[in-house]
């Protein structure tokens, strides 16, 4: 199990270095994924218990595609994946969602992403957010980020937004909101906001980071699902916390935004 450990330091060019090696191998992976999409793909469901996970053969493979080359470039740094769980190693930890959107997938639809990340022990220091179909590729080392499509490359940047009845907020769906106060308090934001887009998974925060979306809310988050967009977010000059403003590495109920002022009106709001 992933915990918060004492931070490893990490240089700048190693920094730049593991970026390199994130957006390089989650291609790899992406690349492994496709003769899966829009194809016949066995289905599985994880829970035998009423709920429903699914995963496909796409998910396993595009992580071992991941585990295998960090085995081999970095045998000495610990991995978290989705599918294949928790190995330790030094101190830095590779956080890996091989298919952030699996029931996107699963549909046809575009709102998928091979996710990795870099964890110091503290905070991810490196993020990746790779559409394969799309070629598109969101990336960030919490300086900077940038968006890159079949070699066009710009760097990212958040929108001002200071006023939360001005915001779009976005989030996966409601039903990800526990019953009873936390849906509740999605329930205010929603009626505190501009409007609400529904659906996007992994793409939600891309689209803050690119500065269409004000705010970006989930509940129930795994360090996976999350950790991997946190170096985009906040190289593109966005801030993310959990609603109780604390560090958002291990999941839980997280809010990013791209202005600071609205951030903070936002977690008012979600508090009651």
């Amino acid at each position: 199990m992933l915990e918060y450990s004492n931070r490893v330091a990490v240089s700048g060019a190693d920094r730049a270095s593991y970026l390199e090696f994130a957006c390089r191998v989650a291609e790899e992976a992406g690349r492994a994924t496709l003769p899966y999409f829009r194809a016949e793909v066995q289905i599985e469901n994880k829970h035998s218990d009423g709920r429903y996970d699914p995963v496909t053969e796409a998910d396993r493979g595009a992580e071992r595609v991941i585990r295998q080359a960090i085995g081999s470039e970095y045998p000495r740094h610990g991995i978290l994946g989705e599918e294949y769980g928790y190995q330790e190693g030094n101190g830095l930890t590779w956080v890996i969602d091989p298919i952030d959107g699996t029931r996107a997938f699963m549909t046809g639809m575009l709102h998928w992403g091979v996710l990795l990340a870099l964890f110091d022990g503290q905070d991810p220091v490196v993020g990746v957010m790779h559409q394969p179909f799309t070629g598109e590729t969101f990336f960030g080392d919490c300086h900077s980020a940038w968006y890159e499509q079949r070699g066009q490359k710009r760097q990212l940047g958040v929108r001002a937004c200071s006023k939360l009845d001005s915001a779009v907020v976005a989030s996966t769906g409601p039903q990800w909101f526990s019953e009873g106060r936390e849906r509740q308090a999605f329930e205010r934001l929603v009626e505190a906001t501009l409007f609400t887009r529904f659906g996007g998974d992994c793409y939600l925060y891309a689209m803050l980071a690119m500065g269409y979306v004000d705010l970006a809310t989930d509940a129930n988050l795994n360090p996976y699902d999350i950790q991997p967009l946190v170096p985009i977010i906040r190289g593109a000059g966005g801030v993310i916390t959990t609603w109780a403003g604390d560090n958002p590495s291990m999941g839980g109920a997280v809010l990013a935004s791209g202005d600071a002022a609205v951030h903070e009106a936002a977690l008012k709001v979600l508090a009651g």
